[in-house]
């Protein structure tokens, strides 16, 4: 127990019983909880956490913590409806203001602000520092305390970051205003220089700099060739791969062809693009987020306001601008910690493509070229094409941008599975470094490898370096041989290079270490042999049918209240109740992700679907108590949504559950879910087209006997010769006429 949790919120034992109250889970992930502890003591604090790592939970508990206001500085307005539907979702008091709302709508939010009872506020920073919007904060802190900042997104302070925005260099602001309210400054991307200019620009003072590392464990990341049959790859790819996915494309108009052709070979695909008008945009977003439809292709400006966790596969189809995009757009896939695939198709034709988009950074006063941005662009550009040719272990490439070490083999990306034969290159690394010293650190690879290579290059006959005793030297090895050692060297943080557009190469203290013979060098021979992903051992086949049918009773319920699908549970939560298969409240509530809200919310339809697929198979009810509520709930019929009606519209043109099944591509179980709920909530349901009529009676005469609460014991009368499917369609007919 902490003393700031025991002075303010004596009701909880720990952060632990805290975090467990309010979100449901058991545990901090790495790194949450000295960054919480820090908020507590009212540090400024600039945190580095990879997406999928809980940023938003390194502000959310503190401010239920504490009296006061956390107001939440984010870019995207679907970002910041995302997160406090998310809220709302564990019963805990957040709001945003918009453009979306009405003038009438905003006074109700600042009144329920100034009440008291809004622990976190979401805004845009234009919004946040309007002159009209300034005020009114004044008053919040007067009344009520604004407890804390917290700066989302915070990479678009900086010119050096992949999504710089200028509106976010005015939030400096902030601090001249409110001096004494701590600010929290998150980010998922963030190289060294962009960290430095996140810390000055916002004025963070004596700030707590939390860096978590970079690694993805669960993101499985390969790189395959792209040539003309690419996208028969592409379609095998979403068709073994289950779940959601996103497919990033350079252009408007190569998103219109593959989504075209992924809906003609029967892929649910929409597109994303600028070239969209902004209500169909959001319209494709959210039917992708409540999966609706399972595969989005996009432009780069799909997916910073995305929070949907359960992403399985992304999938570059051009290639990425940069190192940093790259680790942030195939960071969608995964987020809630399951396994998950990021494919990067490689071309050197979409290489030229994205170096004419450079050529066009052009000042829009002058129409001059931008040299300073072309040079940076192209220097990221190559980062990306050593990434893709690159045979040292995905990861460590990756981390190796961000300033992190990693050492050994991930096991978890195609270079890893597919080792190739390591070679000691410890002589040639040599060479190649002492050519850096004796060029006086002041030129890039390409320089350095003619060096080595003996070229008559007029820069190099002028700097008179072809008198140096490492020129010529290397003209064993071929050009593309130097380059592979420069990249792995480079990779492996043995060597490092400048980020400011020229690529100089400069020594370090590993460098040093292998010119004293201190250190060996290994290079991976060129990949030999196509990779293939490891199998996932998953949850045994009857788990998996119950993860299913729990999968279709989140996605109605999430239907009834018009959410996403991953803030009713995510997917591990529904994974630990398929194989933990609790039967009562109390076994409810220890599964990760489920609070005091969502038990109580949640439990009593879950607890039921688990009880009822567990009679059907056979499997023995450890606990045969009625699932009672801690406060029950009036019977009231089921909440139908726009799916339901769509089942029921296809039933009453008399179609069969199989062909409602087949036309609208959803399981059978789904639509004699769909079915159940319909008959309960007393739609006009042909009951006598599903069950015979004298069934129906038996089953009747069987419920009347034995009552309604159980599946089996109402099986056990009628006999195995009715099914479970029947057994509950004529149920819901029998609990509708008692409503």
């Amino acid at each position: 127990m902490t003393s700031n949790l025991s002075t303010v919120a004596p009701t909880f034992e720990s952060l632990e019983s805290a975090l467990k109250h309010f979100f449901g889970y058991d545990r901090f992930r790495s790194g949450q909880k000295p960054i919480i502890e820090a908020a507590l003591e009212n540090r400024d604090q600039l945190v580095i956490m990879p997406t999928g790592g809980g940023k938003s939970l390194c502000f959310q508990l503190p401010a239920l913590l504490r009296p006061g206001l956390t107001v939440v500085v984010s870019p995207l307005i679907a970002l910041m409806q995302d997160q406090v539907q998310a809220l709302h979702d564990n019963g805990i008091g957040a709001t945003f203001i918009n453009s979306t709302l009405s003038g009438n709508q905003v006074r109700q939010r600042e009144a329920g602000i100034l009440s008291g009872h809004i622990k976190l506020l979401y805004l845009a920073p234009e919004r946040l520092l309007g002159e009209g919007f300034l005020p009114f904060l004044d008053r919040v802190h007067e009344q009520t305390r604004i407890l804390s900042f917290a700066i989302d997104e915070a990479h678009c302070v900086s010119e050096w970051g992949h999504d710089f925005r200028p509106e976010y260099r005015q939030l400096r602001g902030l601090r001249r205003r409110y001096p004494t309210v701590p600010m929290m400054a998150l980010t998922a991307t963030a190289t060294e220089r962009v960290r430095q200019d996140i810390l000055q620009q916002l004025g963070l003072k004596s700030p707590t700099v939390h860096v978590a590392s970079f690694n993805r464990p669960n993101l499985f990341y390969e790189i395959r060739p792209k040539q003309k049959q690419s996208y028969v790859e592409l379609l095998k790819l979403v068709k073994q791969t289950p779940g959601s996915g996103i497919i990033y494309c350079l252009s408007r108009k190569k998103v219109d062809e593959i989504t075209f052709r992924l809906q003609q070979d029967g892929i649910e695909a929409l597109p994303y693009h600028a070239g969209l008008a902004d209500g169909k945009r959001a319209e494709h977003q959210n039917r992708f987020i409540r999966d609706d439809v399972r595969v989005m292709v996009a432009t780069i400006a799909f997916g910073m306001g995305i929070n949907k966790p359960d992403v399985r596969f992304v999938i570059h189809y051009d290639l990425p601008r940069n190192l940093e995009s790259y680790y942030q757009e195939s960071g969608r896939a995964g987020r809630d910690g399951e396994a998950a695939r990021c494919t990067f198709f490689f071309s050197y034709g979409d290489v030229k493509s994205v170096d004419y988009l450079i050529a066009q950074k052009v000042d829009p006063q002058t129409g001059e070229p931008l040299e300073e941005e072309q040079q940076i662009a192209r220097q990221q550009l190559r980062q990306v094409i050593d990434y893709a040719e690159g045979t040292d272990c995905r990861r460590r490439i990756q981390l190796a941008y961000f300033g992190e070490r990693f050492e050994g083999s991930c096991g978890n990306c195609d270079n890893c599975l597919n080792p190739k034969p390591m070679q000691d290159w410890t002589i040639e690394a040599q060479k190649f470094l002492s050519c850096v010293a004796r060029c006086k650190e002041r030129f890039g690879m390409k320089y350095i490898v003619d060096v080595l290579r003996g070229s008559k290059d007029k820069r190099i006959l002028q700097n008179g370096h072809d008198q140096l005793s490492t020129y010529g030297i290397g003209r064993d090895r071929t050009a593309d041989e130097w380059r592979l050692l420069g990249r792995s060297l480079l990779h492996q943080g043995l060597v490092d290079e400048t980020s400011d557009g020229y690529s100089i190469l400069r020594l370090n203290p590993l460098s040093w270490d292998i010119l004293r013979k201190q250190r060996s060098v290994y290079v991976a021979a060129p990949p030999q042999s196509k990779t293939t992903l490891p199998e996932d051992g998953g949850l045994r086949a009857d788990m998996e049918a119950l993860f299913d049918r729990l999968r279709s009773l989140r996605k109605q319920v999430a239907d009834e209240q018009s959410v996403p699908p991953y803030v009713v549970f995510a997917d591990s939560s529904l994974r630990l109740m398929a194989q933990q298969q609790p039967q009562n409240l109390e076994e409810f509530a220890q599964i990760s992700g489920v609070g005091s809200y969502k038990r109580d919310q949640y439990g009593q339809r879950f607890i039921e679907a688990i009880r009822q697929f567990c009679e059907e198979q056979g499997i023995p009810l450890r606990d045969l108590s009625p699932i009672v509520a801690a406060e029950p709930a009036p019977a009231t019929p089921p909440l139908l949504a726009r799916t339901h009606f769509y089942t029921l519209e296809l039933h009453q043109q008399n179609l069969t559950p199989f062909e409602i099944a087949e036309k609208r591509k959803l399981s059978i179980n789904t639509i004699y879910d769909h079915l159940e709920l319909l008959v309960q909530a007393g739609q006009s349901v042909q009951l006598n087209q599903l069950v015979d009529l004298e069934r129906q009676t038996v089953i009747q005469q069987a419920i009347a006997t034995v009552g309604d609460a159980s599946l089996r014991v109402i099986r056990e009368h009628v006999g195995e010769s009715y099914d479970y499917i029947e057994i509950r369609l004529v149920r819901a007919q029998w609990r509708s006429s008692k409503n």
